[in-house]
């Protein structure tokens, strides 16, 4: 029997050579018969196969079309080969680029501090800071030093991104052309979509020094170093990728932190956060990180020394993101909106612009102005006294002057040794920068200038009770004929003594007593008390026909206070260098060479203060203590003054018109007096009594005061210049 219907296996090579399994056996069932034998035994048929489809022609495709599609994908492909390989090689260059620049980059310790010059920092007679000139730098913070609420706020305000990128955010570019160009502007102005890197890349300017033979200022070269072009931004670029490169995200953060400019003359947070916090970067509160965040789009508008609430506003802003991007948690954020930062006093307090502005215009240029390194000035200031002026002033003028009214007015504090204490250059109080009335207005002094005329008096040996002749009185003046002086009230009285005269203003008498002790021996006097304004060389010199300022007059009237000695205003007490113990100079003023005998100017000192008693100047009386002065009123009143001093200050005020318009109803008596009335009492306000150093000698006969043949009734009497001369001589030298 034959096994040849038996199932083969599959050959073993057909598995080891992966050919393809055989196909299963039918299933077993009913045998069907062989084709074309009777029997079974043959293949089971298939199942019927589909009549193969008869393939249609090819659509041949037009030439032309096929020309232009071959074309066309020839060129794609060449320009995507073309296209790739540029970029390649671009990004290669780039790289190269900033890889080099990386390496130029000096130690991250010689880029902090960029400043071109230096600052100046004054303080008060106390120690404490007051005004700020030239760019501060208040020191060098780290990312990890200042608060971590400053750090967060500065990144969630200028790039939420920032340990993120590699010094250069396309998104960030992108989105800032965006809106630029849906605002209407050009792509590359407005938002620039810089990120902390590029702006730091530009605060060093890419590397370049500043060199004063390229750039006309600094300012200047800063505005060049921040200008927007295509060939700017991409140096920026590989500039910005060339620093991630060579320093770390902290480092380049903290270079920001320090050269960024803040307002108010401030370079670094710290430096600001001191300037309007009075403390340091490290300690500042969420508000207060927000609000300094705040300066870095707008640091002038958004300063809050020029507009607090909207400097607030902006914070709020900021504390806003800050919780967005999860550095501050709802309850903390909402504390910081509900309770904004505040400016510290000292920031608040604003005083002293002018004085500031005389002592920079003061002291030499190379440690002011032109300094390049950080100068510390003590000066004489006292802020309790500065505040009350320029309280006093404003309190005149919003309760007595006449709204609308373009009068200006300054005041000047001083001790006796000429030491200033306090400085208002105009109605604007707290101005700073501007035209400065106490230093700079050379004004007419009027009757303020007669206490001169009556200390040549006194020197030469007269007294208070010396009798001059309040008569019409002509006098011819050589190439100008004659000058007939007149008294404010067109009156005349007849004999009178020098304390009338000088308690009534009267002028006839001040010319006949200037005229009998010499004009040049006046001029002398006024000189060597310091006013050293040009002195007019006619008879009207005793009227007070030169001109002066207001310091200068201040300062005449603290030699007669400290008994007759010259004095030198000054405010500044001493210059040192940041870090430096030993100054570099002290002050330059103070008590000079004696003018008059001390006697006389005692004696002149109760004459004056029969001014405040019983004469013109009773506005300026305080009634707890004594207050002697003299007030002034020019020609067509013109200029009005009152200058005068209790035992511890002299004060002056003087009121008018920039442009000499003639004041309206005032006079020396007048508000000048009210002003320093109230500047004295707020002065003196919880300070001991003292006694002005008055002398009131014993009465003498009186001597008639003669005119020196000059014309005029001498009223007889005897006396006259030769006179007083012999009594001088005697009272100082023994002689009998």
């Amino acid at each position: 029997m034959s096994d040849s219907r038996r199932r083969k296996p599959p050959l073993v090579a057909d598995k080891r050579y992966g050919g393809k399994p055989r196909a299963k056996p039918p299933t077993r069932g009913k045998k069907t018969a062989r084709k074309g034998s009777g029997g079974g035994g043959g293949k089971r048929p298939g199942p019927p196969r589909k009549p193969a489809r008869r393939k249609s022609p090819q659509k041949r495709r037009n030439p032309m079309v096929a020309f232009v599609l071959g074309l066309f994908g020839w060129s794609f492909g060449l320009i995507w080969r073309v296209t790739w390989r540029l970029g390649a090689v671009t990004v290669a260059l780039v790289v190269l680029a900033a890889g080099i620049s990386g390496l130029t980059m000096p130690p991250i310790d010689d880029l902090y501090d960029g400043r071109a010059r230096g600052s100046v920092t004054i303080l008060d007679d106390q120690g404490e800071v007051f005004a700020w000139r030239g760019d501060q730098f208040g020191g060098v913070v780290t990312a990890d030093t200042v608060s971590p609420h400053l750090k967060n706020a500065i990144v969630a305000t200028e790039d939420k991104r920032f340990y993120r990128h590699w010094g250069v955010s396309p998104r960030g570019i992108a989105s800032a052309i965006r809106i630029n160009l849906s605002e209407g502007r050009g792509p590359l102005s407005g938002h620039g979509g810089s990120t902390i890197t590029q702006q730091t890349a530009k605060l060093l300017c890419f590397g370049q020094a500043y060199d004063p033979e390229e750039w006309d200022s600094e300012a200047a070269y800063e505005a060049d170093c921040r200008e927007s072009t295509l060939l700017r931004k991409g140096r920026e670029a590989i500039y910005a990728l060339g620093m991630e490169m060579r320093y770390s995200k902290d480092e380049i953060l903290g270079l920001y932190m320090n050269r960024v400019y803040l307002g108010e003359g401030t370079r670094g947070f710290e430096a600001a956060s001191q300037r309007y916090f009075g403390k340091s970067a490290a300690n500042v509160t969420p508000a207060e990180a927000a609000m300094l965040a705040g300066l870095l789009v707008a640091p002038t508008r958004y300063a809050p020394t020029n507009d607090l609430a909207r400097s607030q506003s902006r914070a709020s802003t900021i504390v806003r993101l800050m919780e967005e991007q999860g550095y501050l948690s709802a309850s903390a954020a909402q504390n910081a909106i509900d309770h904004p930062a505040q400016l510290s006093k000292r920031a608040q307090d604003q005083s002293g612009g002018y004085f500031a502005d005389w002592i920079m215009s003061s002291t030499p240029d190379f440690l002011t102005s032109k300094t390049t390194a950080d100068v510390i000035l003590r000066t004489t200031l006292d802020q309790r006294i500065q505040t009350a002026a320029e309280d006093a002033l404003k309190w005149v003028f919003d309760q007595k002057v006449r709204d609308g009214s373009e009068a200006q007015a300054a005041v000047v504090v001083m001790s006796a040794d000429g030491a200033v204490r306090a400085m208002v250059g105009g109605r604007d109080v707290q101005a700073s920068g501007v035209f400065n009335r106490a230093t700079q207005a050379l004004r007419q002094t009027g009757s303020s200038f007669k206490p001169f005329v009556y200390a040549t008096a006194l020197e030469l040996g007269w007294h208070y009770n010396d009798i001059v002749e309040d008569t019409p009185l002509t006098i011819n003046i050589p190439g100008s004929g004659p000058w007939s002086p007149e008294n404010y009230d067109h009156q005349y009285r007849g004999p009178v003594t020098l304390e009338q005269a000088l308690m009534k203003s009267l002028n006839i008498p001040a010319v006949r007593v200037a005229d009998a002790a010499g004009l040049d021996n006046v001029r002398k006097i006024a000189s060597d008390f310091g006013i050293e304004s040009d002195l007019a060389a006619g008879p009207a010199l005793a009227l007070g026909a030169s001109e002066s300022t207001l310091i200068e007059m201040v300062g005449a009237y603290a030699g007669i206070l400290n008994g007759g000695s010259s004095v030198t205003p000054y405010g500044l007490q001493e210059v040192r260098l940041q870090g430096d113990a030993e100054p570099l100079m002290g002050s330059e003023g103070g008590i000079g060479e004696r003018v008059i005998r001390e006697d006389a100017a005692r004696e002149l000192i109760y004459m004056m203060r029969q001014v405040v008693t019983r004469g013109t100047g009773g506005r300026a009386g305080l009634p707890d203590r004594e207050i002697a002065g003299k007030t002034g009123t020019t020609q067509a009143a013109r200029d009005a003054w009152f200058i005068g001093f209790s035992a511890d200050y002299v004060a002056g005020v003087w009121m008018g018109y920039d442009d000499n318009t003639p004041l309206t109803g005032v006079t020396g008596a007048g508000l000048p007096a009210e002003i320093f009335h109230e500047v004295m009492a707020r002065v003196h306000d919880g300070l001991p009594v003292h006694a002005l150093p008055m002398l009131h000698p014993a009465p003498e006969p009186a001597r008639t005061i003669a005119d020196n043949g000059r014309g005029g009734s001498s009223g007889g009497g005897g006396g006259g210049l030769e006179t007083a001369i012999e009594r001088a001589l005697k009272d100082i030298f023994g002689l009998n």
